[in-house]
């Protein structure tokens, strides 16, 4: 693969090139399901290639092949080259990145239990086990079971000196059991929606969620949302669990921090963003307990948006993003930080695979633990405490939402009272995050995988990372998105 990496850059690093990268891309990916007792997609696929960027002309081409050989390789590149040439016509400026240095690593990810190692016979009969106990009650309707695993080695080089290889090995679990009775549908899912967990772990992470042991707890829930009464309509307090808490920040916060969304160089699949460059450093995003940051580094935990180096050749950093209530910080790349002035990237450039530019993508964005205790969140006078989405929607500039999840109950005084059906609540972005009124401390926080995150055209679809405590939020509108 370094060979390999080394050979596209050398034919990519041609008179009047003035910066290449090549990525050298090989993966394999395991994906197992069940539905209703028996095997649903049981498939694997391999795949390898090269993606060169080039600017020349003052302007990037791209190019990418799956043919490795010498010829292949050597295609590619001028094509890159080509690209980049034939943009001169439309260029408003030359392409301007901000410095970075060249590195020489290694770096692979954490991993106790190769996921491969494992039989997908044996994967069939876990799910099929958890699917079984699911139905357990006759009165489920589906039944439905997930596991998903991706090993990937990139070996990325530049004209700048980097020889980076990186290896990277996801995992992901979960099912979900639906029960249908007089015309409705009510669904519960576990550890989330989705798919489930999502992290940056072999099969152990499998083992860790335990999947038999919760399944008659989410069928029994399932089916009890029939019998609950309608999620009342008003404003109430809000305590969000914190994988919905995740998903929350992803629309209104990860998605509108991408630079080049701001920018207007990428609208596709979810708009722009209501964070305009003057709101840096002027804007309350949030009330004086929110912290967020954007962190790739291990450290920050086994994200999916966790890694050693960018798509681009940038270490992993943490940046802070909202610092006691204030909107300080974006996602860039090393183009859109010569844009706005800055003096270097914060290390977002990410592409899905060998075949797609990098973009600027969701590491892992996360909400930091507070100080309260779980007493504290849920100790509200009245207040609304809901799980597991089930919908969202939010405008093409990340400010008006509206989420649905799975189940709630409302509580009185720290105290469940009564289950709850079809709860949903709406808002404006930054009035959301500065109602927030109490965040639990670290022993629970959680970082969550979203493994479907969509961006681009042609798409390109990313696992983010997003951590949080659960929390509790003053006076949101609750209710009216689903008919009682």
């Amino acid at each position: 693969m370094k060979d390999l990496a080394l050979r596209a850059l050398d034919a990519a690093s041609r008179a009047g090139v003035t910066y290449a990268d090549v990525r050298a891309i090989e993966t394999r990916e395991r994906d197992v399901t069940t539905k209703n007792g028996k095997a649903g997609n049981v498939s694997s696929s391999e795949s390898q290639g090269i993606g060169i960027r080039a600017v020349a002309s003052g302007c990037w081409g791209f190019a990418a092949s799956s043919d490795l050989t010498k010829e292949g390789v050597e295609r590619a590149a001028s094509l890159a080259i080509e690209i980049a040439r034939s943009g001169v016509a439309a260029k408003k400026a030359d392409v301007a990145l901000v410095p970075e240095s060249g590195y020489q690593a290694t770096w692979i990810s954490p991993c106790a239990i190769d996921p491969f190692s494992i039989p997908v016979d044996r994967n069939l009969a876990t799910l099929l086990a958890v699917d079984a106990e699911l139905r357990r009650d006759p009165a489920i309707s589906l039944a439905e079971t997930a596991m998903r695993f991706v090993w990937q080695r990139q070996v990325f080089a530049s004209t700048l000196g980097s020889l980076i290889d990186q290896t990277r090995t996801t995992s992901g679990a979960g099912f979900s059991a639906l029960c249908y009775k007089d015309g409705e549908i009510q669904k519960r899912s576990f550890p989330s929606s989705f798919g489930g967990q999502h992290q940056l772990k072999g099969y152990e992470l499998v083992e860790e969620l335990d999947l038999l042991r919760h399944a008659p707890r989410i069928a029994e829930e399932a089916v009890a949302l029939h019998s609950a009464p309608q999620c009342p309509e008003g404003e109430f307090d809000l305590i969000l669990d914190s994988s919905q808490l995740g998903l929350q920040i992803h629309e209104s916060i990860g998605h509108p921090i991408e630079l080049d969304r701001v920018l207007g160089t990428e609208a596709n699949y979810a708009g722009m963003s209501f964070l305009t460059l003057d709101q840096l450093h002027h804007l309350r995003y949030g009330s004086e307990i929110v912290n967020v940051v954007c962190d790739a580094r291990l450290e920050h935990g086994p994200g999916l948006g966790t890694f050693a180096f960018d798509d681009e050749g940038v270490p992993a950093q943490s940046t802070d993003i909202i610092r006691a209530g204030e909107f300080v910080g974006y996602m860039t790349s090393r183009e859109t930080a010569a844009a706005v002035g800055q003096t270097r990237s914060n290390g977002c450039m990410r592409a899905d695979g060998w075949a797609r530019l990098p973009l600027i993508r969701m590491t892992n964005v996360s909400l930091l633990p507070g100080e309260q205790s779980l007493d504290e969140v849920m100790g509200a006078g009245h207040a609304i405490y809901m799980e597991t989405n089930r919908s969202w929607s939010i405008d093409d500039k990340r400010y008006n939402f509206q989420f649905g999840c799975e189940i709630a109950w409302e509580m009185r005084n720290g105290k469940r009272i009564r289950m709850l059906k079809n709860p949903s609540y709406s808002g404006i972005s930054t009035e959301f995050w500065n109602a927030c009124a109490a965040i639990a401390g670290r022993e629970h926080w959680t970082l969550w995988g979203v493994p479907n995150c969509g961006k681009g055209q042609p798409e390109q679809v990313m696992g983010t990372g997003h951590g949080a405590s659960p929390a509790r939020f003053r006076k949101i509108k609750i209710g009216s998105a689903y008919a009682g």
